[in-house]
């Protein structure tokens, strides 16, 4: 009796608020064995439905491990021992392909079980602490809910779970095991020269990651070029779209100014054009023969069989790509900034202008700070699209010009379109996902520092 008291005290508040650790420990025998055999607690407890979907979960994964999940663990730590091979048939005079191993769908089945896996070990956990918790409802004289029980709980106190469990699936699906599937081959020798079937590709550890670093590679002379000018970009991309776009807000909307919602609805829009077009036609425009070369030609500035090289020089070509990234990039600014603009109290311009502040002074201390407090997360997450901006480099310049210093990247690549080249080019995968985790590392550490020091997060409720 002390045994059940002790165990009935230990769970506070409803028995379902036990916590894994607590339903081992303090759970009896038949509670502990449920974290193994699935749905033991429920179907002792006469919870047929529930204990029978636990302990089929559990079978169906059993199946799968022996049919084929210890044979794709196998594969997933050789990635492959047999590689396609070339046999000459005699009597139909011709050359035919033997079977082999895929690397690949080694890798690919190898993560699958492996999150299966860990799927089986959550439902485990949910098994034992469904047992602990009809131990404890019995134990405390409560009913013992059926299985119509919990199908009610999933239209009231369970309905998170229900519509949650559909999506979080789909993200484990097409998000996660993908992800880590790229990850892994960071660490692999998958390029242009192991492509399987016919090549398999094997583990190397940490090697990509080492000729990516190494001081005098290629590589190296690669990536730090790229990546100086991916984050040179990414801050000129996002501040001048910024600033100019505020400006241009303030412009529109200050009092002397005529014509409001149609100055509004000429830079509207140009948001409304597509972006790709209106990329594709200003590659045109500035290119060799465009009209921007023309005209220069035509007036005189510039030799009859001369043309400005806006995409062919280096220094030209990022310049140019700036400038027209403003031209797409300030009406969309100008579209947020408006309607902040349109909600800072009157109350602290009047109060102002009360005790003598200037135009100057009155922008500096009241609007700026309250468009930056506003923006700043806006600001991090445009920092960060413009990291990974492919559309603007890649339609405008295509990362050109080439340049035989680097290895398959051009002057005006930024990581995301250097990583482009390589996979889909260059099939060197594995070089390929080392740069999408360092991206990856990159804007989470930039952006968690940013974000963690901003006034957004600091002090939530300032300016309401």
């Amino acid at each position: 009796m002390g045994i059940m008291k002790k165990k009935t005290q230990s769970v506070s508040g409803r028995p379902s608020d036990a916590g894994i650790p607590q339903a081992f420990q303090n759970g009896n025998m038949i509670t502990k064995i449920s974290f193994f055999v699935f749905g033991l607690g429920n179907l002792v407890n006469r919870q047929i439905i529930r204990g029978l979907i636990f302990l089929a979960l559990e079978i169906g994964y059993f199946i799968y491990l022996f049919s084929f999940g210890i044979g794709a663990l196998g594969d997933f730590i050789t990635l492959g021992t047999v590689e396609q091979g070339e046999v000459f048939n005699e009597a139909l005079g011709y050359y035919e392909y033997t079977a082999g191993d895929d690397s690949m769908l080694c890798l690919l089945y190898g993560v699958i079980t492996l999150v299966l896996t860990v799927a089986i070990i959550f439902v485990a956990c949910m098994s034992g602490k469904s047992a602990y918790c009809t131990q404890v409802r019995k134990e405390r004289g409560m009913n013992i809910p059926s299985f119509m029980d919990d199908v009610k709980s999933l239209k009231e106190e369970n309905l998170h779970a229900f519509l949650l469990a559909f999506p979080i699936i789909g993200i484990i699906c097409f998000t996660i095991v993908p992800l880590i599937f790229m990850i892994l081959i960071a660490f692999t020798s998958y390029d242009h020269e192991h492509q399987p079937p016919g090549n398999l590709f094997s583990w190397v550890g940490l090697e990509n990651f080492k000729a990516m670093f190494s001081q005098g590679s290629k590589l190296a002379n690669t990536f730090w070029p790229v990546l100086s000018w991916t984050l040179i970009w990414a801050v000129f991309a996002t501040f001048s779209c910024f600033i100019l776009g505020m400006l241009l807000a303030l412009l529109i909307n200050r009092k002397g100014t005529k014509g409001k919602g149609f100055w509004r609805f000429m830079f509207v829009l140009s948001v409304a054009v597509p972006q790709f077009v209106t990329l594709l036609s200003m590659r045109t425009i500035f290119n060799a023969n465009g009209p921007v070369n023309v005209l220069l030609r035509e007036f005189g500035i510039i030799g009859v069989t001369e043309s400005v090289p806006f995409f062919t020089n280096p220094l030209y070509a990022k310049i140019t790509i700036i400038c027209i990234n403003i031209w797409i990039g300030v009406p969309f600014t100008m579209l947020s900034t408006t309607g902040i603009l349109q909600n800072i109290p009157a109350e602290l311009y009047e109060a102002a202008k009360i005790d003598g502040a200037g135009a100057p002074t009155i922008f500096r201390k009241i609007t700026l700070p309250y468009m930056i407090f506003v923006m700043t997360p806006n600001l991090i997450t445009s920092f960060t699209g413009n990291i990974n901006n492919f559309n603007v480099i890649y339609l405008l310049s295509g990362g050109g010009p080439d340049s035989m210093d680097y290895y398959y990247a051009g002057k005006t690549d930024l990581l995301v379109t250097w990583l482009y080249r390589l996979t889909i080019t260059q099939k060197d995968y594995n070089l390929g996902a080392v740069i999408g985790i360092l991206v990856f590392v990159i804007l989470a550490v930039l952006s968690l520092l940013t974000y963690r020091r901003t006034g957004a997060y600091k002090d939530e409720g300032a300016f309401q």
